[in-house]
């Protein structure tokens, strides 16, 4: 077993082993990946890209299929149970009326417009994303709703309503795989 040894600085908390660090900026810890040279790697994650939303994707091309066809709306409903949040609070993230949802579930066989699907799947793929990089659901779960200092103070999941916003949270991601403070 490898001593741990924590490091405390102003804007966050480094814990290391001889493994690998850990960098915690806002509450939540990044996995320690495996280098090049190092021991034993973390164990491989079994989320995939589009667990989320209960689709299997296996690159661009399905997405931008699921998109054309329209999302199925119970794949608004598991995300919704995946994030934790209800669906009112999704539909302010997705800019997708409660009511709405009800109405595509009788209409247009249970799918989404292209334009929503297209919204759903943003955050559905940045939770997953965000699965990948800090290692659990849970944790991602934490992250996604818990204040950020490099978005200005505001939750990643709040800041991710418009697709510009969404880059920028998976920059940020992006920056916590890589170590990098921000």
């Amino acid at each position: 077993m490898a001593k741990r040894r924590v490091v405390r600085r102003a804007g966050g908390t480094i814990a290391g082993t001889a493994k690998g660090a850990v960098v915690r900026r806002t509450g939540v810890a990044a996995p320690a990946r495996k280098t090049r040279g190092t021991g034993a790697a973390s164990p491989p994650l079994r989320h995939a890209r589009g667990d989320s939303l209960g689709l299997k994707l296996k690159g661009r091309t399905d997405a931008v299929a699921v998109v054309k066809r329209g999302m199925p709306v119970a794949a608004v409903a598991r995300l919704g149970r995946n994030l934790g949040v209800t669906l009112e609070a999704l539909g302010r993230i997705t800019n997708i009326a409660e009511r709405t949802l009800q109405r595509r579930k009788q209409d247009n066989a249970g799918r989404l417009k292209a334009d929503e699907s297209e919204r759903v799947l943003r955050v559905g793929l940045l939770l997953d994303r965000a699965v990948a990089v800090l290692g659990s659901l849970e944790t991602a779960r934490a992250w996604l709703r818990a204040p950020c200092p490099a978005l200005g103070g505001k939750a990643p999941l709040a800041y991710a309503d418009t697709e510009p916003g969404a880059r920028e949270v998976e920059d940020v991601l992006g920056r916590i795989e890589h170590g990098v403070f921000s």
